[in-house]
C-alpha cells in the first residue's frame, strides 16, 4: 500500500506565494509510486484545503476559483491514527478524506516555519519532514541564531537587537547603533526571510528610515554592521544530527549597483511562464571561492546543522568579507526555498531522491521519538478532592 503523505503548504506569512511555489515543485517531483500525495494549502486566513487542482501551480492565477473545487478540511486524531477530514461534513456518506501517515511542511516565514506549524503536527503526533519545534524557532530567530552560534564559537558578526516597543525611542536607538558600529549598516526584521524588510543605513537619516521600515514586518528586528566588500556563500545541508552532509556552494549573483538580494531577484527573476522558485535566481555553482574557503564553509555548515540539532534540509548563508577574507554565518533557512534542490543535482542527486531522504529522515525521528517514554503512572487524580481547589504546590 502507498503511503499517505499530506504536503502543507501557503500559511499565513509573507513568504505565503514562494511556500506555493516550492510545495508545486516538490509535489511534481515526490515518488508517486510510493505516496499518495495529499496537498494541504493554507490560506492566509489560516484555512485548510485540500484538492487535486492545488498541485497544479496554474490554479493559483485564481484563488477564490480554485478553492471552490477544493475542500475545506482539518486534521483530526482519533482511535490512534491521524485522519484528514472535511470542515463542513455531510448528513451522509463518510467525512474522512484520507488518513495521514506523514506530513511535509513546505512553508517559509512566521507562523508556519517558525515551530509553529510544527508544534501543531508534534501534537498531533504525526510525523513530520524537517526540523522540530525547537531547531525551527532557533533557525527563524535570527539573534537567538546569532547567540548560540557565537557561544559555541561559530563566527558570526555582531549585532544590536530592538523591539517595537522602543520605537518611541528612535534617538537613543539610531545613538546606539551609531556609536557600536558607524555606517553602513543592514537591517533586517529578526524572524523573516526571502530578503522582506531588509535595507541598508548609509546614514542617520536611511538607517531610521530602514528602522521604520523593518517594523512593519515584525515587532523584533536585527541591526548589524554591513560588510562592504562582500561575497555571499550559500551551502545546503541535509540529514540529522547524527550523520549530515554539505551540498556544493553557490554564489547568487547580485544586479549591477544591488546592494541586498531583492525578493524579485531571489523568485521572479524576469523570467516567462511563471516563476521557478529560488531555481530562478542567477547564481554561480559552483561558487567562485577558494578550495580552502569551499572545505571551510562545508565544514562549517554541516558543524552548525549538528549543533543546532536541525533536520532534513537547510540552507545556510554565508558572507565572505572580501577585504579580510573572513567567512561569517549570514543566517539559517530551515526550509529553504524550493528546498535547495539546485545545490544537489550538481552532487548527482536528484531531486525524487532528496525528497525521499527527507520523508525517511521523518520516520526516523519519528521511531526514535516512541522509545521515549512521555508519560509518569502515578495515582495522583485518585485522590481526588484532598488537594482542594487550587491544588497543592508543598
Amino acid at each position: 500500500m502507498k503511503i499517505n503523505l499530506a504536503v502543507l503548504f501557503g500559511g499565513r506569512s509573507v513568504e505565503h506565494e514562494v511556500s506555493v511555489i516550492s510545495a508545486v515543485q516538490a509535489m511534481a517531483s515526490i515518488n508517486k509510486e510510493k505516496y499518495n500525495i495529499i496537498p494541504v494549502y493554507m490560506t492566509k486566513k489560516s484555512e485548510f484545503w485540500t484538492g487535486e487542482k492545488l498541485m497544479d501551480i496554474n490554479s493559483f492565477k485564481d484563488i477564490p476559483a480554485l478553492l471552490k473545487e477544493c475542500t475545506e478540511c482539518v486534521f483530526v486524531r482519533s482511535e490512534g491514527k491521524v485522519q484528514l477530514i472535511r470542515q463542513k461534513m455531510k448528513k451522509f456518506g463518510t467525512n474522512v478524506i484520507s488518513d495521514i501517515d506523514v506530513a511535509f511542511p513546505i512553508v517559509h516565514g512566521t507562523n508556519v516555519e517558525d515551530g509553529a506549524l510544527q508544534g501543531y503536527l508534534q501534537t498531533l503526533d504525526l510525523p513530520y519532514v524537517g526540523c522540530d519545534v525547537l531547531a525551527s524557532a532557533i533557525g527563524m530567530d535570527k539573534f537567538v541564531m546569532k547567540i548560540l552560534l557565537k557561544d559555541a564559537g561559530f563566527p558570526v558578526l555582531d549585532c544590536c537587537r530592538f523591539s517595537s516597543y522602543e520605537i518611541n525611542e528612535m534617538d537613543r536607538m539610531v545613538e546606539t547603533v551609531e556609536k557600536k558600529f558607524g555606517y553602513p549598516v543592514i537591517v533586517k526584521p529578526i524572524n523573516l526571510g526571502s530578503s522582506v524588510g531588509i535595507s541598508k543605513g548609509k546614514d542617520r537619516d536611511s538607517l531610521i528610515k530602514s528602522i521604520e521600515e523593518a517594523f512593519e514586518f515584525a515587532d523584533r528586528i536585527l541591526i548589524e554592521p554591513c560588510v562592504v566588500q562582500l561575497k555571499e556563500i550559500n551551502c545546503a545541508v541535509a540529514g540529522d544530527s547524527e550523520s549530515a552532509e554539505a551540498s556544493v556552494c553557490e554564489e547568487p549573483v547580485q544586479a549591477s549597483g544591488d546592494d541586498i538580494l531583492s525578493y524579485d531577484q531571489k523568485y521572479v527573476g524576469g523570467g516567462k511562464g511563471g516563476s521557478k522558485g529560488m531555481a530562478t535566481l542567477k547564481r554561480k555553482i559552483p561558487a567562485d571561492i577558494t578550495p580552502e574557503q569551499d572545505e571551510f564553509i562545508r565544514k562549517t555548515a554541516v558543524d552548525a546543522f549538528r549543533y543546532l540539532g536541525l533536520n532534513g534540509v537547510t540552507r545556510i548563508d554565508f558572507m565572505i568579507d572580501m577585504a579580510t577574507d573572513k567567512v561569517y554565518i549570514n543566517e539559517i533557512n530551515t526550509i529553504p526555498g524550493s528546498l535547495a534542490f539546485y545545490l544537489w543535482e550538481p552532487k548527482g542527486v536528484k531531486y525524487t531522491e532528496l525528497l525521499e531522504r527527507l520523508i525517511q529522515l521523518a520516520l526516523k525521528r519519528y521511531r526514535q521519538g516512541e522509545k521515549i517514554s512521555y508519560t509518569f503512572d502515578t495515582n495522583i487524580l485518585s485522590m481526588g478532592g484532598s488537594f482542594g481547589s487550587k491544588g497543592s504546590k508543598r
